[in-house]
């Protein structure tokens, strides 16, 4: 069986493709619609036009996370890309925010396939597989779209090659995969994505940020949050901690490599540790793409958040973890 690190040798030569159909959609439309979103979440979604993406984080008053967003210009209509699991709920906690707004929320989650293409030649491999100008798909930044019969492609950030999701209809995944193994895809799990995105540093809702999480703590500033829009749901909250408090929060989400004998990986919410104490804890494990041992995502104490700091992983692995960047 080929290693994490086989694959991603691979990844050099051909790009992989891993399903992605278990992502939740919310399409929201309506007169109202862009200033309705623009005003709970914390991004600016009024400066979006047609083929443009956005981040964004949904907050609580309390400036908690309710989910993360990544929020689509389709036309004339929103759609909204989110975790699995996530888009019925929170569907349902926008609809009872609408009150005059000619807004409509529609939960889409199984209309939609969707394909996420990694790899050095990954723009070649998918301008092949669904007719688009090379150029194009070089020139989009992250989020940014440009159609293809049936759906459209996106630049995605959540690797350190570059990606790109497909997005089509459930009836054409089928035929989509067939073209994009035909271009020179091949199919890759779970486990290599994990490992692209925790390399890329990038939390995931459910696993690395749940309804605890500030965005601050997570490293969403530079990518999720604006500082400059109006009011948003959770924003006092936000802004207080950016102007009285310099931005400091009293832990973040850092990337971590380690080694260790056995290799054995150890479980999410295993403790870090130092000086006797615990000082954070793993969220995202995963086999280090070089092949010499470990990476994570975890939480370590603002006095730990720094890089090159080491702190101990907790028992049975009892390795040595250096901090090697933050989340972003």
């Amino acid at each position: 069986m080929s290693t994490i690190a086989d694959q991603y040798r691979i990844l050099d030569q051909r790009p992989a493709w891993v399903d992605r159909s278990n992502r939740g959609w919310l399409r929201i439309e309506g007169r109202d619609a862009v200033p309705f979103l623009h005003a709970l979440v914390s991004n600016d979604v009024e400066r979006l036009t047609p083929g443009e993406g956005t981040y964004a984080a949904y907050l609580t008053p309390q400036g908690r996370m309710i989910a993360d967003l990544e929020i689509l210009r389709r036309g004339d209509v929103l759609l909204i890309g989110l975790a699995p699991g996530v888009a019925g709920p929170l569907a349902s906690r926008l609809d009872q925010s609408i009150f005059a707004d000619d807004v409509q929320v529609s939960d889409v989650s199984s209309s939609f396939a969707a394909m996420l293409v990694i790899g050095a030649t990954a723009a070649r491999d998918v301008s092949q597989a669904v007719a688009v100008d090379i150029a194009r798909l070089h020139a989009l930044p992250e989020l940014g779209q440009c159609d293809i019969a049936g759906g459209f492609v996106m630049r995605s950030g959540d690797a350190p090659l570059d990606a790109f999701t497909v997005v089509v209809s459930i009836e054409a995944r089928a035929s989509m995969v067939r073209r994009l193994e035909s271009a020179g895809a091949w199919p890759a799990d779970d486990a290599l994505a994990t490992a692209l995105r925790v390399a890329a540093g990038r939390p995931l809702f459910g696993v690395d940020m749940t309804e605890e999480t500030i965005p601050l703590e997570a490293g969403l500033l530079e990518r999720g949050i604006s500082t400059t829009k109006g009011c948003y749901v959770g924003q006092e909250i936000v802004i207080r901690i950016l102007h009285r408090g310099a931005g400091r929060v009293a832990k973040r989400l850092v990337t971590l490599s380690w080694t260790s004998e056995p290799p054995v990986a150890p479980p999410a919410g295993t403790p870090l540790v130092a000086d006797t104490r615990a000082v954070g804890h793993l969220t995202s494990i995963a086999p280090a793409l070089t092949g010499d041992g470990w990476a994570g995502l975890g939480y370590v104490a603002r006095d730990w958040a720094v890089i090159g700091r080491r702190v101990t992983i907790g028992s049975p692995t009892g390795a040595v973890a250096e901090v090697t960047g933050f989340a972003r």
